[in-house]
């Protein structure tokens, strides 16, 4: 670059442009895709990237482009031309699990490529050994579905028809994922028109510099802003999968030591080593491509948490800017966050939403508390059979409650994957074999604390037809964890007529008639739950979020009348409160019961000691 200075009034422009560039192109998708994990549940994201393969926006995560630019150097980019991949291994680590799909387009001006507009997302099927794509017992990623390393889908305008018709004869979807690849090819060919008029508009010199100040202005707004709240020296967390599909339950760790030094060019280092090694079932992440910069991105928003006030915090995107501030360090080959080809990948949500909390639990340990209790935010479930039209697949990603943070409760069944939503139960209830018989907020399972966790779903599904059962969930025996006196919120739960399943389950037979019954996760508490108003704890019993007796056991509240008529008995609130702070004194961290159930890990003592 020029060394010339920004003018502030174009870097507003600029970034602007960009947001709206994204938000266009994400609208696009949403409505002229075809499968109801793009279309109706949102499970996909835009970026946008420079040439120099950083990434611009900051409204969501997203892909590498890294994997492209390797395989098809920029030079031989043509206009029109479209980019394809899923293949984990050979995605640079932008790529978790095969039913991510990738469509990359380059962006043109004056005959050179300037920028990259990019969309991935979860798709219905892309082939495999069950409907989904996401085998729970799957032993290598052959398992898995069609492993399709970086291809040029469209050249200069034209779509590869054979690498189409390859990919959708994989699919018990055909329809759907071809709607789907042309939503986004069209749409991203689309973003790329625009940030074409953009560059013509301005020149090339001005926009790029822009592009250097909005990233620049993100590393020194964290470096500023929220590194420096993080004290100096050396922390250590860990947190765990349960299972892995494979072997019996048993915790799988994911460690964190984070080094903090504010005199360095990289004040803040996260060392990996102690994770434990590769599983066998599909729980392990290709993490370690690349310097780790998919995971740089991925884990910096919960650096936010840092900032002076929830509003400030909403305010702060998560750009390229992030990664000169951290430096990463992984272990050996053969982790859960190194695995070797063709180790299995396609639940490697256990892993990923594990580690935002592992250093939000590091976090929590270094600032005194600072930092949200613990979510799981993410969790597979559907059924799949044969209706009057044939094969179906009805595949949902349900949230939960997030944490509770210092200053307020955690928000109740929501998603990690920006702007995503459950499937509407009307269009459910049209579409395939079942009734909801209910949709709502399960009671109690957000963790008891000041600041109750967030809680997740209630929801039952009456079949009408018989068909299998399908699951990819962790938080299954383990809980999200409550900080700061806080107490862990209550795990995930599946049952089929009072039958309780585990949380990763393939083929599980649903009769006609029967009941499935789904519970998500709460997330944790935040605070000792006795210092949480008496009338705070009334008004969510009145709201149908704690019960009678969970005000009692949980809480220490005193409640009489009905819930339409909550009273709160003071005198024997205090007493009981008193009784049960000495009884049940608040821990640091609460990871709630089934915890000491599971062998492995590292003792609550041992911790800050590795």
């Amino acid at each position: 670059m020029t060394g010339r200075t920004a003018d502030p009034v174009l870097v507003e422009i600029v970034e602007g442009t960009l947001a709206s560039v994204e938000k266009e192109v994400e609208t696009a998708i949403a409505r002229t895709a075809r499968s109801p994990m793009i279309r109706d549940a949102h499970d996909f994201r835009a970026g946008i990237h420079d040439v120099r393969m950083r990434k611009l926006t900051g409204r969501s995560y997203s892909a590498l482009v890294q994997p492209v630019v390797r395989d098809f150097p920029v030079d031989t980019m043509r206009p029109g031309d479209v980019f394809f991949h899923n293949d984990v291994y050979l995605s640079e680590g932008g790529i978790g699990h095969l039913p991510d799909l990738c469509v990359t387009v380059p962006v043109f001006h004056e005959g050179e490529v300037v920028a990259f507009v990019q969309a991935f997302g979860h798709h219905d099927d892309i082939g495999g050994a069950v409907p989904g794509s996401m085998p729970s017992h799957a032993r290598s990623a052959f398992e898995e579905g069609l492993m399709v390393p970086p291809i040029k889908l469209w050249d200069q305008g034209v779509p590869n028809r054979a690498a189409l018709t390859i990919m959708t004869r994989n699919s018990r979807m055909p329809d759907s994922l071809a709607g789907d690849l042309d939503a986004e090819c069209s749409a991203c060919l689309m973003g790329a028109r625009r940030l074409g008029e953009l560059f013509g508009r301005y020149g090339r010199e001005a926009v790029e510099v822009c592009f250097d100040a909005i990233v620049g202005k993100t590393t020194e707004t964290f470096r500023r802003e929220l590194l420096a709240k993080i004290p100096e020296g050396v922390h250590v967390w860990e947190d765990y999968a349960e299972h892995d599909g494979v072997d019996e339950p048993r915790l799988h760790a994911q460690r964190i030591t984070l080094t903090v030094d504010h005199s360095a060019d990289t004040p803040l280092t996260i060392d990996f080593t102690g994770t434990s090694p590769q599983a066998k079932g599909p729980i392990n992440h290709a993490g370690d491509y690349a310097d780790g910069v998919f995971l740089k991105k991925w884990l910096a928003p919960i650096l936010r948490n840092l900032a002076d006030t929830p509003e400030r915090m909403a305010q702060l995107d998560v750009n390229e800017g992030v990664v000169p501030l951290i430096k990463m360090v992984f272990p050996e080959k053969g982790t859960l966050l190194t695995p070797i080809f063709p180790a299995p990948t396609n639940a490697r949500t256990f892993v990923i939403l594990r580690l935002l909390g592992v250093l939000a639990g590091v976090l929590a340990k270094a600032t005194g508390g600072r930092m949200p209790a613990d979510q799981e935010t993410i969790r597979y479930t559907g059924v799949y059979g044969e209706s009057d039209d044939g094969p179906y697949l009805m595949r949902e990603v349900l949230g939960g409650g997030s944490g509770g943070r210092w200053y307020a409760d955690g928000e109740d069944t929501i998603h990690v994957v920006p702007d995503s939503r459950n499937i509407p139960v009307e269009f459910a209830e049209a579409r395939w074999p079942f009734r909801v018989e209910r949709l709502g907020l399960a009671v109690d399972s957000g963790g008891p604390g000041e600041f109750r966790g967030g809680l997740g779903y209630d929801k039952h599904i009456r079949m009408l037809r018989d068909a299998s059962f399908m699951s990819i969930a962790d938080r299954s025996i383990l809980s999200c964890w409550g900080v700061n006196g806080g107490r862990a919120g209550r795990p995930f739960q599946v049952t089929v007529d009072g039958v309780e399943m585990e949380g990763l389950v393939d083929d599980f037979p649903v009769r006609a008639g029967q009941v499935i019954r789904i519970r998500t996760t709460g997330g944790g508490g935040w605070g000792s739950p006795y210092d949480r108003p008496a009338e705070t704890v009334a008004a969510d019993v009145r709201d149908g979020k704690v019960s009678f007796e969970g005000a009692r056991e949980d809480y220490g509240v005193v409640l009489t009348g009905t819930r339409d008529s909550v009273v709160v008995d003071a005198e024997a609130t205090e007493r009981l409160r008193e009784r049960l702070r000495e009884t049940r004194p608040p821990a640091f961290f609460d990871r709630g019961p089934g915890y000491p159930k599971l062998s492995g890990g590292l003792p609550y003592a041992e911790v800050d000691t590795v």
